[in-house]
C-alpha cells in the first residue's frame, strides 16, 4: 500500500459481542471507496457484454461497387492514355519521316547539281586538252607531211558548185608547189588558177569563184571542229603562240 494512501480504521466491537477477528470485522461504507457489492448475474452480465465495434468495418456492397468503378477507371485510363500516346507517338514518326525525307531529297538534289557543274567542268576541262592536244598534233603533222594542203585543195576545189566560173584557189607562198603538184588534176579539171597569198597560214587554202567562197583555212576548219566538241577555245597560229 503507498505510504500516503489511508489506511483503514479499527472499529471497536459493539458492546457485548464477541472480539472478532480481522477478516470478519465491519467495514464502513465511506472506506469502501469505489468497491462495489456483488449481486447475482455480474459475472454473466460482464461476459455478455459486446466487444466495442472494430475501427475500420468490413467492405460491404457499397464499397466493392466504388472500388471496382475506381478500377475500371484506372483501366480505361491507361488504355486511353496508351491509346493517345501511340497516336502521337505515330505522328511523330510520320512527321519525322516527312521532314527526314525531305532534307534528303534536298541534300540529294544539291549533291546532283554539284556533280553535273563538276561533270560540266571536268567535260569543258578534257575538251580543251584534247583541243590542245589535237592543235600540236596537226602542227606536228603538217611539218612531217606538207602535202597534206594539197589534199586540202582538191577536197575545197571539189566543194565549189559545178556551175561556177572564175575559180581562184589562195594558198601560202610556200605551199604554192605542194597545191601545184598534188592537186593538179582538180585545178585542170575545174580551170582554177592556183594564187600565192602570204595571209593564208600554211596547210590552208581559200577558194573563190563567182558563186561563192569556199573557206578551208587551218582556223576556220578548227573552229567547226570546237563547236562541235562544244568548246570555243580557238586556233593558236604560231605568231600568237610567241
Amino acid at each position: 500500500m503507498p505510504k500516503n494512501a489511508p489506511g483503514f480504521r479499527n472499529v471497536p466491537s459493539p458492546a457485548g459481542s464477541k472480539a472478532g477477528s480481522v477478516s470478519a470485522r465491519f467495514i464502513p461504507r465511506e472506506e469502501l471507496g469505489s468497491y462495489a457489492s456483488w449481486q447475482p448475474g455480474a459475472i454473466d452480465r460482464r461476459a455478455a457484454a459486446p466487444s466495442p465495434a472494430p475501427a475500420a468495418a468490413a467492405a460491404g456492397p457499397d464499397d466493392a461497387d466504388r472500388q471496382a468503378r475506381v478500377a475500371a477507371a484506372r483501366q480505361a485510363g491507361y488504355q486511353d492514355g496508351y491509346r493517345d500516346g501511340t497516336a502521337a507517338l505515330e505522328s511523330f514518326k510520320q512527321s519525322f519521316a516527312s521532314q527526314a525525307t525531305a532534307q534528303v531529297g534536298a541534300l540529294l538534289e544539291g549533291f546532283d547539281r554539284q556533280f553535273a557543274a563538276l561533270d560540266d567542268r571536268i567535260a569543258q576541262a578534257v575538251a580543251s586538252v584534247a583541243m590542245q592536244l589535237a592543235q600540236q598534233v596537226l602542227r606536228s603533222e603538217l611539218q612531217a607531211r606538207p602535202a597534206l594542203v594539197a589534199q586540202v585543195a582538191s577536197e575545197a576545189i571539189n566543194s565549189v558548185m559545178f556551175s561556177a566560173r572564175h575559180i581562184a584557189v589562195q594558198v601560202h607562198p610556200l605551199d604554192l608547189p605542194l597545191v601545184a603538184e598534188g592537186a593538179d588534176e582538180a585545178l585542170k579539171a575545174r580551170g582554177a588558177r592556183l594564187l600565192p597569198n602570204a595571209a593564208v597560214e600554211r596547210g590552208g587554202v581559200i577558194v573563190e569563184s563567182d558563186v561563192g567562197t569556199v573557206d578551208a583555212r587551218i582556223a576556220t576548219r578548227w573552229a567547226q571542229a570546237a563547236a562541235s566538241l562544244g568548246t570555243g577555245q580557238p586556233w593558236q597560229t604560231e605568231d600568237s603562240k610567241a
